[in-house]
């Protein structure tokens, strides 16, 4: 039986279109494929426009939006800075058809830093300022697949979500994944037994780092095993990490002989040991001999530290960041018709409690939630205060009353 001769797109027949192609189903029309070039030239032009929509903000530019947001940490932001740089402007030369046969790997972070010190702000306060897709995954609820927890692929199913199902937008992402401290292996010998939430992790890490095409279960692995899968290349993925590493500082003084008995070392001679920041002088056989394979190490090449905080530190996170912690509590006052005001001499307290509590920046937040508990609670009942200070003999009676105090360390 012969086919009728119609354009199976805009059904118009032979006599009334200039050409019609035949196909192993169906014809298409001229009239139709030059629609369709328009489509993906309109496409290509889109995907062009995306390339120019991503800030490609020089380094210094995008530190001094970091400054707004992390007081201190200038080492960590420069790197950052430079390292996100170079991963989107490598980006934009994709997304533009400008790549040639010289390839440039992209520039995964590794962060080391006390908790409280800002890792998961620099973060996040990065991928606001490039407006891209972000999420935030924890390690140590990643286990082998096969075992009870969630799988490697759940990170990217994070980064999908958070990109609203838009697979080429989450291709462009940011994932911070913390705690990677906590996925080290637990034995130096790796045939003694399987390490499924240590190194079995390390290793299915491996193929989202170093950029592949993973297939993602869109709605999460374990609970819908009859979903599709999504298809997304982790090569224009900037992956970040960070976690606290307690206790390889050890490693890096015994490394760095900074504690040898006899003979000074040339560290001591000179005095150059930085012993309150010695994450400063970590390096990939510390991170190796911490529990991290090689290979994962390899694929981290930018390895930055973040500086311990200082009392001034902890008094300018207080006051000076867009988002400081007593701005919020203005904030919270004001919405209930209250100004919120704070001595002097209470800023100097707060910051010397959250260094006894060696919480860094969340030891303030803790500080200010416990100490505010009560006035937060009848101040919306109460319709005749209009003014609240907090003062210094306030502070240390509600401090007195807490549980805080049992948690400082000696």
């Amino acid at each position: 039986m012969k086919k009728d001769k119609y354009c199976s797109f805009c059904w118009r027949n032979k006599e009334e279109v200039y050409l019609l192609i035949e196909g192993k189903e169906g014809f298409i029309c001229d009239r139709c494929v030059a629609e369709a070039e328009k489509i993906i030239e309109a496409e290509q032009a889109s995907r062009t426009q995306k390339a120019s929509l991503i800030r490609l903000m020089k380094p210094t530019e995008i530190k001094e939006h970091l400054d707004e947001y992390v007081i201190g940490q200038d080492q960590a932001k420069k790197v950052i800075s430079v390292a996100v740089y170079n991963h989107y402007k490598r980006l934009s030369r994709i997304m533009k058809g400008q790549a040639n046969e010289i390839e440039i790997d992209k520039s995964n972070i590794l962060m080391l830093g006390e908790t409280g010190t800002g890792k998961t702000l620099l973060a996040r306060t990065i991928a606001r300022i490039l407006e891209v897709p972000f999420c935030i995954a924890d390690a140590t609820v990643i286990t082998e697949a096969g075992y009870v927890g969630e799988d490697v692929e759940t990170i990217l199913t994070r980064l999908l979500q958070a990109a609203n199902y838009d697979v080429q937008s989450a291709e462009r992402g940011i994932v911070y994944i913390d705690e990677i401290d906590k996925i080290a292996r637990k034995s130096d010998n790796p045939s003694i037994t399987r390490d499924v939430s240590g190194e079995g992790v390390q290793q299915a890490m491996l193929k989202l780092l170093e950029g592949s095409i993973v297939y993602v279960p869109p709605q999460g692995g374990r609970k819908h095993p009859e979903q599709n899968l999504v298809a997304i290349n982790t090569n224009n993925i900037l992956f970040v990490c960070g976690g606290a590493f307690d206790g390889l500082e050890r490693s890096i003084m015994k490394r760095m002989q900074s504690q040898a008995i006899g003979f000074k070392t040339l560290f001591e001679k000179e005095n150059v040991l930085d012993k309150d920041n010695i994450f400063r002088y970590a390096n990939a056989h510390d991170l190796k001999k911490y529990g991290l394979i090689p290979e994962l190490i390899g694929r981290l090449p930018v390895i930055t530290y973040l500086d311990p905080l200082d009392k001034a530190t902890l008094k300018s996170i207080l006051l000076e960041p867009k988002n400081a912690l007593i701005k919020q509590y203005e904030e919270l006052f004001r919405l209930e018709g209250v100004k919120f005001e704070v001595d002097e001499n209470v800023i100097d307290y707060l910051a010397e409690q959250a260094m006894d509590l060696k919480l860094g920046a969340r030891g303030l937040r803790s500080l200010l939630e416990s100490i505010l508990l009560d006035h937060m609670y009848e101040i919306p009942s109460k319709d005749d205060i209009q003014d609240f200070r907090l003062t210094i003999d306030n502070v240390k009676t509600k401090l007195s009353e807490s549980n805080l105090a049992l948690l400082k360390v000696a």
